[in-house]
């Protein structure tokens, strides 16, 4: 059964690396591991530049009916004037509500060949895989009243407002415990009890939906002590899950132990539709668009091609598949390749297009 993938290559970068992805989903389809049709859109400024919004209608339906979403990267100095409902960052954002993506997923994983390449010590990051499990569509960064009142006499008031419901506490927690099970069968989840109401919420329905998982092991952290322990021993961690303001800072803390954002990739899921099972997804890299790169053949392609393995994992049950493209990205960089992010002594510096090639070739 064909499978349809929506490419929305974005700016900067974006088309580069996603190139990259092209060419491997187009030798997987010739050697016959997948059955993969693509369609291709706008999103960003390139689609503010077409359409004047930051994705279309069209293009939000083309991605509403995909299989999953593949995302390259939006935004550039360019459209620093654009408003601030078109700017590009606002497609993403759409993405993510129109699809009710509300779980993300950020490995931060250590390839063998780039330990030292962390800011810690080889010793504490060798071997590391952590996957944290952001909530992403409810919290601080939603929660209303939002706003700052000017109060007269030279001040103003700023408020944000943390606002969390059970259901959605958990809903997360279930896709992190169920991850988890694939994994070392342990959670760990973050949160400000101690001084925070939505953090009590969050832990007691965190430790109410550990108690359908006794085969996993659940631990309780506080948001701060998580980030401290992320620096001080991230071995120890398995699968964190956490809010949406905590996860994006802990999710960023965790993405520099591996030593290079260009490297890591993330994904975005739905919940299952009650009839098929399958949920709604989007896979992007983490990085920006990096437009002082953009079109020098320098951009690293590996976080999307590895936000494209996830699709394989989350979205299609490829597992051995993911496995095997993961395994190749290690295998290039065990070789001695690299792009400029991650140049060492010792290796060969590479093209985007080259380090993408070597990629598929190790495949085979």
């Amino acid at each position: 059964m064909t499978q349809e993938l929506f490419l929305l290559p974005g700016d900067g970068i974006g088309t580069e690396i996603m190139a990259e992805v092209e060419k491997l989903i187009a030798h997987l389809n010739a050697s016959g591991k997948t059955d993969f049709s693509t369609d291709s859109g706008l999103v960003g400024g390139c689609a503010y530049d077409a359409h004047g919004e930051a994705i279309s209608d069209a293009d939000m339906e083309k991605a509403l009916g995909a299989d999953a979403v593949i995302f390259g990267a939006v935004g550039g100095a360019k459209w620093d004037g654009v408003p601030y409902e078109k700017r590009p960052e606002a497609g993403l954002l759409r993405l993510r509500k129109d699809l009710q993506l509300f779980a993300n997923l950020r490995p931060a994983i250590v390839y063998p060949a780039l330990a030292d390449a962390s800011s810690l010590k080889r010793e504490l990051v060798e071997g590391l895989d952590i996957l944290i499990v952001r909530e992403l569509t409810g919290g601080v960064y939603f929660g209303e009243p939002k706003e700052i009142t000017d109060l007269g006499n030279g001040q103003k008031r700023a408020v944000d407002t943390q606002v969390y419901e059970t259901y959605e506490i958990d809903r997360i927690c279930r896709v992190a415990f169920d991850l988890a099970r694939t994994r070392s069968n342990l959670v760990h989840s973050a949160d400000k009890k101690n001084v925070m109401k939505s953090g009590v919420l969050w832990d007691e329905v965190a430790r109410q939906v550990a108690a359908d998982y006794r085969d996993v092991k659940f631990e309780h952290i506080l948001a701060d002590n998580a980030a401290m322990q992320l620096v001080r021993n991230p071995k120890q961690f398995d699968v964190i899950v956490t809010d949406n303001l905590f996860g994006d800072i802990l999710s960023d803390a965790a993405a520099m132990l591996t030593g290079s954002l260009g490297m890591l990739p993330s994904a975005s899921l739905g919940a299952p539709d009650p009839d098929t099972g399958k949920r709604k997804a989007l896979y992007e890299p983490v990085h920006g668009s990096a437009p002082d790169i953009a079109g020098k053949g320098l951009a690293n392609p590996i976080a999307m091609i590895a936000s494209f393995a996830m699709a394989m994992r989350y979205s299609f049950n490829m597992v051995e598949l993911a496995d095997e493209i993961e395994s190749a990205i290690a295998a290039v960089l065990g070789g001695g390749l690299r792009t400029g992010d991650i140049m060492q002594e010792g290796c060969k510096q590479v093209s985007t297009e080259e380090m993408g090639a070597a990629i598929v070739a190790e495949i085979g």
